[in-house]
C-alpha cells in the first residue's frame, strides 16, 4: 500500500472500543446446532451497517436462516496488485453466566479491560478491521491492493455455514486473493520488562474430530454380561485419553524454538523440546501442544435405562492432527481403540503451514516494531483450527496476525473459550494502530 502524509489521523481509540462493546453485547453463541445458535444474522447485520455508514458496500450471505456472513471489497489503487483477505468470525462458544464475574454478553468495562465472550476469540479483531476501515473512509485513505473483508459464521463449530459456505458457493468473491490475516497471532508475551515476543501463526493443527462406536448385546443390567458395549468403549477411550503420541517436530515449530534459543541464550534441543516449552510459561499450552498430535475424549454417551445395558455406546474424540500426519494419526487411533469399535469422522480438515518470509511477514514486523521498540516477531503454529483451513482451499496463503500488546501477568490462552474472557483496552488500542500501519503499508 501507499504511504500517506503524517497529518492523516490514525483510527480513533475510543471508536475500536466502543465497536467492540457493541459486538460483545450481540449474543452470537453458536451451539453446534442451527436450532439453538443465535445472532450471527444480527451482527452480521450491525458490521454491515457500520460498513455502509462510511460508503463500503457490504454484502450479507445466508447459509442458513440466521447463519450469516458479511463480504466487502475495498479497491486498491493498482489494479495489478494481488488482494489482501483480512477475516474475522462474529460467533462465539457458549458461556454459562453463573461462572462468570461478569455477564459474558454485557460489554463491561472495568479494571482496564473490556469484557465479554468474544473479547478475544475474535470480536476484539472484528472492531480493529471495523475502525481501521471506518478511519481511511472518512479521511480519504486508499489502499494500493484490494482489500477484501470477510465476517463469518460458524467457525468455533467448524466453519460449515461460515467459511467453507463462501468458498465453495462464493468463491468469487475472493477474486485475486493470494494472502490472509486472521485470528490468534499477533499477540506478545514478555521475555522481560523490555522484549517481547510477538507470536505470528503461520501453521495451524489438523481437525481430526470423530465418534467412537461400540456395540454388544443388549440385556438385562442384573444379568451377568460379557458383551457390553459400555465395557467396551470406556476401555477404548481411556486407551485413546492416556496416550502420548510421539513427539514430532515440524518447520513452524522448529523456527519458533530456534528463535527462543536465540533470544533466551539457551540451548533448546529441537527434537526433545518438551523440558525447554514447560518454562514459557501461559504460551506452554498452546507451543506444547504443537510438538504431537492429541486427542481428547469429549463426549460420552449410552443407554435409556439405568437396568438396561444398551447395545450401543458413542464417545467424542477432539483429535487434532499436525501438518502431513492426518493419515498417520488415523492408523495410530485404530491400532489404539482395536478392530471392533467403529470410527466415525464428524470433521476432518487438513492442517495448514505455510513460511514465515515474503513482503506481507516484513510487513507485520515493521508494523510491530514500529507501536513497540521491544518487538520480535516469530512463528509459531496454533493447536486448533481457524477459518483459514477454508480460504487455504483456494490457494490463499494464510497467517494469523490479530494483534495485541499483552500484560505480562496476563494468561492470555486460558481466556480462549474460558471464564471471564476480556481484553486489555490499552491493547485493543495498539492492535489498531499495528494494523492500520500494516494495512497501509503490505
Amino acid at each position: 500500500m501507499t504511504s500517506h502524509p503524517a497529518s492523516v489521523p490514525g483510527p480513533a481509540p475510543d471508536e475500536v472500543v466502543e465497536l467492540c462493546r457493541d459486538l460483545l453485547r450481540i449474543d452470537t453463541t453458536n451451539t453446534g446446532d442451527n436450532a439453538t445458535s443465535v445472532g450471527e444474522r444480527q451482527a452480521a447485520e450491525y458490521v454491515a451497517g457500520k460498513l455502509d455508514e462510511v460508503g463500503v458496500e457490504a454484502r450479507i450471505y445466508e447459509s442458513a436462516p440466521g447463519r450469516a456472513n458479511v463480504l466487502a471489497r475495498i479497491t486498491g489503487s493498482d489494479p495489478g496488485r494481488d488482494a489482501l483477505l483480512v477475516h474475522g468470525h462474529l460467533d462465539v462458544v457458549p458461556a454459562d453466566p453463573d461462572e462468570w464475574s461478569v455477564h459474558p454478553f454485557s460489554g463491561e468495562l472495568a479494571d482496564g479491560y473490556l469484557w465479554g465472550r468474544g473479547a478475544i476469540d475474535m470480536k476484539d479483531f472484528d472492531a480493529m478491521v471495523l475502525a481501521v476501515v471506518r478511519q481511511w473512509q472518512r479521511t480519504g485513505v486508499r489502499p494500493a491492493r484490494d482489500i477484501v473483508l470477510a465476517f463469518t459464521a460458524d467457525e468455533e463449530a467448524g466453519s460449515e455455514y461460515g467459511a467453507h459456505f463462501l468458498t465453495r458457493r462464493h468463491a468469487e468473491e475472493f477474486d485475486g486473493c493470494t494472502e490472509a490475516i486472521g485470528e490468534v497471532g499477533g499477540f506478545s508475551y514478555s521475555l522481560d520488562a523490555q522484549r517481547r515476543l510477538y507470536l505470528i501463526e503461520t501453521a495451524e493443527k489438523g481437525i481430526d474430530w470423530l465418534r467412537l462406536h461400540a456395540r454388544g448385546r443388549p440385556g438385562h443390567g442384573s444379568f451377568v454380561h460379557d458383551d457390553n458395549a459400555v465395557t467396551a468403549l470406556a476401555e477404548a477411550v481411556a486407551r485413546v485419553g492416556r496416550h502420548r503420541f510421539p513427539v514430532v517436530v515440524t518447520p513452524t515449530v522448529r523456527a519458533f524454538l530456534d528463535h527462543v534459543s536465540e533470544l533466551l541464550g539457551i540451548e533448546i534441543d529441537a527434537d526433545d523440546p518438551e523440558l525447554a516449552i514447560a518454562k514459557l510459561g501461559p504460551i506452554a499450552n498452546i507451543v506444547g501442544a504443537t510438538i504431537r498430535n492429541t486427542a481428547n475424549p469429549t463426549r460420552l454417551a449410552a443407554g435409556y435405562k439405568d437396568n438396561v445395558i444398551p447395545g450401543r455406546a458413542t464417545a467424542t474424540i477432539d483429535c487434532r492432527s499436525l501438518p502431513g500426519q492426518s493419515q498417520v494419526l488415523a492408523e495410530q487411533l485404530r491400532e489404539l481403540v482395536g478392530p471392533d469399535i467403529e470410527i466415525e469422522y464428524i470433521q476432518r480438515q487438513e492442517a495448514i503451514e505455510t513460511t514465515f518470509d515474503g513482503a506481507l511477514v516484513d510487513a507485520m514486523s515493521a508494523a510491530l516494531r514500529a507501536e513497540d521498540p521491544g518487538a520480535h516477531p516469530v512463528p509459531y503454529m496454533l493447536s486448533g483450527g481457524t477459518d483459514a483451513k477454508a480460504f487455504h482451499t483456494l490457494g490463499i496463503r494464510c497467517f494469523g496476525f490479530a494483534p495485541l500488546r499483552l500484560p505480562a501477568d496476563l494468561n492470555f490462552s486460558a481466556l480462549f473459550h474460558g471464564i471471564d474472557e476480556r481484553v486489555p483496552v490499552d491493547g485493543l488500542e495498539f492492535g489498531v494502530r499495528v494494523l492500520d500501519r500494516f494495512l497501509r503499508s503490505c
